[in-house]
């Protein structure tokens, strides 16, 4: 089984973790033309 020489310190961990971001939801335009956020129901329409 593969095991570490090293511990792997805070820091080179933490560079790795740098490259995950949550980008923020941006509303789309739905079919009758008003705008939702994605995955979610319309309300007028009741379409997801």
């Amino acid at each position: 089984m593969a095991v570490p020489k090293r511990r792997v310190s805070k820091t080179r961990s933490a560079k790795r973790r740098t490259h995950y971001k949550v980008s923020l939801a941006m509303p789309v335009k739905d079919k009758d033309g008003s705008w939702k956020m994605p995955h979610r129901i319309n309300k007028t329409t009741g379409e997801y």
